[in-house]
């Protein structure tokens, strides 16, 4: 009986088998056959524009530890540079009611602060006796004056203006740092949504946004409203817990930040011009969404 016949009589029950496969080059001679020519099209090291990237790696003195300082340095650096675009991307889907990608882009936020974190892990097997080696070398030179950072920062809400005082003499960095201090924040857009919904009275948004956050009885209450009928509000619920993830992913980043620092100098001022640990001790009390901590207490 032939395969027609088989198929018709056995009807939708038949499964056909598998053709076999053609046969294929093995992986090591895939590999030895790889491309090596790459005059009409990138490399790998052409396209990551590699010889730039760690030419930017340049110690000023020979001590063995300034390469690690640097690279972990340009690490974070490379870091912030995606939590900036996702931030600011997230923030504007919320504007226009577009959840989704913001959720998902607030996800990789929160991975990437969590590699931030782990690279001062790196920098902590290095003594203050190798720091001494080299600090005197970079002057005043501090993340202090990380414009990056401070994007940040503004980006998730904690601003102030003298923060803006170590970028006088950069003013492309000081115009896009004034630019982010008087937009609202990606918190200040999740408030608004809140507001259209009905759960929060619109007087009690904020018009003005150059300041740090502080707590709101309003906002509490509608954030209570939220957790305590998530199936009504489920997306905004969600927003909510994508927001403390990061801002605990933030606080992550900057309490293993000021460890490391006490692990190298002390409480030495800071080469920026700050008290150092004593200034970054202060800043751990800061509180991006304080109405989103205080909900769990109200529940």
């Amino acid at each position: 009986m032939g395969s027609t016949e088989v198929q018709a009589k056995a009807g939708s029950d038949v499964i056909n088998e598998p053709s076999q496969a053609l046969p294929i080059a093995s992986a090591e001679d895939a590999a030895k056959n790889a491309h090596a020519s790459f005059k009409d099209s990138f490399s790998y090291s052409s396209y990551l524009r590699l010889e730039q990237l760690l030419g930017a790696q340049a110690p000023l003195t020979e001590a063995h530890d300034e390469t690690l300082f640097i690279a972990i340095h340009h690490v974070q650096e490379v870091w912030m540079s995606l939590i900036i675009k996702e931030l600011a991307a997230a923030t504007e889907h919320l504007a226009k009611h577009e959840f989704d990608p913001a959720m998902k882009m607030l996800s990789r936020v929160s991975r990437a602060q969590e590699q931030m974190s782990n690279a001062w892990e790196v920098l902590k097997t290095m003594t203050p006796a190798d720091y001494l080696m080299f600090r005197h070398a970079f002057g005043k030179a501090s993340g202090f004056q990380s414009w990056q950072y401070r994007s940040v920062e503004f980006l998730l809400g904690n601003r102030q203006r003298y923060m803006l005082k170590p970028f006088a003499e950069q003013p492309e960095h000081h115009a896009r740092l004034s630019a982010l201090i008087d937009a609202p924040s990606i918190y200040d857009v999740s408030l608004s949504l809140l507001a259209e919904r009905g759960l929060l009275a619109p007087a009690a948004l904020r018009s003005k946004f150059d300041d740090v956050p502080v707590a709101n009885a309003a906002v509490l209450a509608a954030w209570v409203a939220v957790y305590r009928n998530t199936e009504s509000h489920w997306d905004l619920y969600y927003l909510a817990e994508k927001l403390v993830d990061v801002e605990d992913n933030f606080r992550r980043w900057r309490f293993n930040h000021v460890t490391t620092v006490e692990r190298l100098i002390g409480y030495k001022p800071g080469s920026g011009g700050t008290a150092g640990v004593a200034y970054l001790r202060k800043v751990l009390d800061v509180v991006l969404f304080p109405e989103l901590w205080q909900v769990r207490t109200e529940l």
